[in-house]
């Protein structure tokens, strides 16, 4: 558990509406669009919205990678057990993250793969 030197609460709601974005549905990759525009447009302004942005990216675009995966396993069945597996980790992780980021801590998120360093 990784605080940053006491970021503003303005810093916190935007490092929380980065995490949240994933909850966005029925927006094709809106979980991965809008928190890639909040970080490109905050993340020289702030160290703490920059490392909340990264996380947050990279969780997303694993997490999509997982369930492009999952769907595909339905074709042999094994994704009707891992898909269900998929989506409770997936809430479960983002709602961690956003209750840290509002608290004005870094989450690392599991199962992240670190695309953006």
């Amino acid at each position: 558990m990784e605080i940053i030197n006491r970021p503003t609460p303005e810093e916190k709601n935007m490092a929380l509406f980065c995490h949240l974005a994933g909850l966005i549905p029925f927006v094709a990759f809106a979980n991965i669009i809008v928190p890639l525009i909040i970080w490109l447009i905050k993340k020289d302004e702030s160290e703490y919205i920059n490392k909340h942005g990264k996380e947050v990216l990279n969780f997303q675009i694993s997490m999509s990678i997982y369930f492009f995966v999952a769907g595909l396993l339905f074709l042999i069945v094994i994704g009707v057990f891992v898909m269900p597996a998929l989506v409770v980790l997936y809430y479960v992780f983002t709602i961690i993250g956003s209750v840290k980021a509002g608290n004005g801590e870094l989450y690392n998120y599991p199962l992240s793969i670190k695309f953006i360093q």
